[in-house]
């Protein structure tokens, strides 16, 4: 047998390949990663973490006035954008260093380089070094799409929302997915006066019809311009800012344009396809069920494989490839019912099939309820929360569960249990409700309301 450098290469150090070669070296592997760019990924770098943080922050704003409606005397103050980014930074920094000393801990040598792949068992490192594996292990992840319209090097990703020096005025966001849509909740909660353009007839496309027209109302209850069936053809710097060209012909100034149309995954350069990768259509790495693609010594994880898109999913994927790889336990990855959550404002808890999947598979029922929270009612906002079960009628099995409004995404987490357990609606009544919360409805819920229509 070749001698190599490693048992184990990874190539990205995020979610993903971090996880992998930690357990990977837990095993005595004699692992290697090479990152490019900072240890954390898109979540802990430039996506979940800082985005959640910036929820947090944005929160405030909404809490300051209901604080007024429960009998607080407080005066209102201003968003502190360059303290709050200055903070943040701190904290993303504490995590990379984390992540680094959790890797080196256990004896992952680290390289800061791009790796490209030169054969099955070779990586070219960006600082010339070249270095051997037995394995290796792709999970480079994905990067903001940008579109080709005239002036769109003006415009900013994702990517560099979290490094603005100065908290835009007047912002537009285009895209209609679940970034685009937090980010329009997170600027105008903190004051930015945000304009959104959605080219499609409706916004999160995917997600279950009724939810997304009602996130769609509440975003424009709280002052995001959400517009749908509109994009811009082009964008031109002026002295007052970014003039946008819509494609109705009308044109607006704006601070800072922010595209937010979706990612693809990292493959580029990276010899993929040179050394018999296939890659989806896409750009995807193709993978089996056990995450190896069509070279026996080459495997990818994470959104670089774009299966499911989610960072506790690259997780999973890592630890079930050290399972198959280096414990000769063969362990797909279970992609099925995921709970997920989405933090717009109010925000979204999802799991299993939208109504519209749902009634073209099954004969179903639907249970449903708005209302609007004790919290909500009380302090004087209005601001309405939805609740759906989706139920097969001839198993009575809970097929899908959507929540919008506050802690939807603390509830879904323990609603996926259930329906992951493949709860039944009598289940559900079953269970006791826990009473005064917003949560007692997914249990109180008793009278169908169709669901064919």
């Amino acid at each position: 047998m070749a001698d190599f450098d490693y048992d184990l290469f990874v190539i990205g150090g995020g979610s993903g390949g971090v996880r992998a070669s930690r357990w990977a070296a837990m095993t005595g592997a004699k692992v290697g990663l090479c990152e490019e760019y900072r240890y954390g990924g898109t979540c802990v770098i430039r996506g979940c973490v800082p985005k959640k943080l910036m929820v947090f922050a944005a929160g405030f704003s909404e809490a300051v006035e209901d604080a007024t409606g429960f009998g607080w005397k407080l005066t209102g103050s201003d968003f502190d954008w360059p303290f709050f980014i200055e903070k943040k930074d701190r904290e993303i920094d504490r995590l990379e260093g984390v992540y680094q000393a959790n890797m080196e801990k256990l004896g992952v040598e680290l390289f800061r380089a791009r790796g490209v792949l030169k054969d099955p068992h070779t990586v070219e490192l960006s600082s010339g070094q070249t270095v051997t594996a037995k394995h290796i292990l792709v999970a480079t992840g994905g990067a903001p799409f940008m579109p080709d319209v005239p002036g769109a090097e003006h415009a900013i990703s994702s990517n560099e929302v979290f490094h603005l020096e100065r908290q835009p005025k007047r912002m537009l966001i285009v895209g209609g997915g679940y970034i685009a849509c937090e980010f329009a909740g997170i600027m105008n909660g903190l004051g930015t006066e945000v304009t959104q353009f959605y080219r499609g007839a409706q916004i999160l496309r995917g997600f279950d019809d009724e939810v997304r027209g009602h996130i769609a109302e509440e975003m424009r209850k709280k002052g995001i311009a959400l517009h749908v069936g509109r994009d811009l053809v082009r964008i031109d710097k002026t002295d007052d800012g970014l003039e946008v060209t819509c494609t109705d012909g009308s044109r607006t100034t704006f601070d800072c344009v922010l595209y937010a149309t979706g990612r693809r995954p990292a493959t580029k350069g990276l010899g993929l396809e040179e050394i018999g990768v296939r890659l989806t259509r896409n750009g995807a790495i193709a993978v089996d069920d056990y995450s190896q693609t069509s070279v026996p010594s080459v495997y990818a994880v994470g959104d670089v494989t774009d299966r499911v898109n989610l960072t506790p999913v690259a997780i999973h994927e890592g630890m079930a490839f050290v399972e198959t790889v280096f414990k000769a336990n063969p362990t797909p990855v279970d992609h099925a019912l995921i709970p997920t959550a989405v933090f717009t404002q109010p925000e979204i808890g999802t799991i299993g099939l939208t109504q519209e999947a749902a009634r073209d598979r099954y004969d179903i029922e639907v249970y449903r309820s708005t209302f609007r929270p004790m919290f909500h009612a009380f302090a004087g906002r209005d601001q309405r929360m939805l609740m759906k079960l989706i139920v097969d009628k001839a198993s009575r099995r809970v097929l899908g569960v959507h929540i919008v409004g506050p802690a939807a995404g603390e509830m879904i987490q323990m609603v996926g249990i259930a329906v992951k357990m493949g709860a039944t609606k009598e289940d559900f009544d079953r269970t006791m409700p826990v009473h005064p919360t917003a949560a007692e409805e997914l249990v109180t819920m008793r009278t169908a309301v169709g669901g064919q229509a």
